[in-house]
């Protein structure tokens, strides 16, 4: 059987397309199921991630510099960091000087006492999480 440079041309393009696409194939099908992989687990995480604070008083109404408690439970927030009560001022969010540590079980409690009288809007915060926004009256 004779070769000739024309047939050993076109085994030669035919074997480097088939060793290309091959490749790329592989490549691919590699490629593919680890993004999918990474995606599903960075949702997971995104979800899991979000902190969130309660917050619930023990009273809906007191009188001025009455003691108060103020009870709670964070998720994704870890033991030791602090939550700190703060009220709106003036449309403004000012931190009281209540603040107390999470424990290992994710909760809290803090002992408020109140001078301003009337609706006061209330909230817990640890670093930029927040909770809802409660009310106290105060008379």
């Amino acid at each position: 059987m004779m070769v000739t440079k024309r047939r050993s041309l076109r085994v030669a393009v035919v074997g480097v397309l088939g060793a290309a696409s091959l490749a790329l194939a592989g490549t691919a099908m590699a490629a593919t199921p680890a993004v999918h992989t990474a995606t599903a687990a960075g949702a997971r995480t995104a979800a899991a991630a979000k902190p969130t604070i309660t917050a619930t008083p023990s009273v809906s109404s007191v009188r001025a510099w009455t003691l108060f408690r103020v009870t709670g439970k964070t998720t994704g927030i870890k033991a030791g960091s602090k939550v700190t009560l703060q009220q709106k001022q003036h449309g403004k969010w000012v931190a009281l000087p209540a603040s107390t540590p999470v424990n290992g079980s994710g909760s809290y409690a803090l002992r408020v006492e109140l001078g301003l009288k009337g609706k006061n809007e209330l909230r817990v915060v640890s670093g930029s999480t927040a909770s809802p926004v409660f009310d106290v009256t105060v008379s």
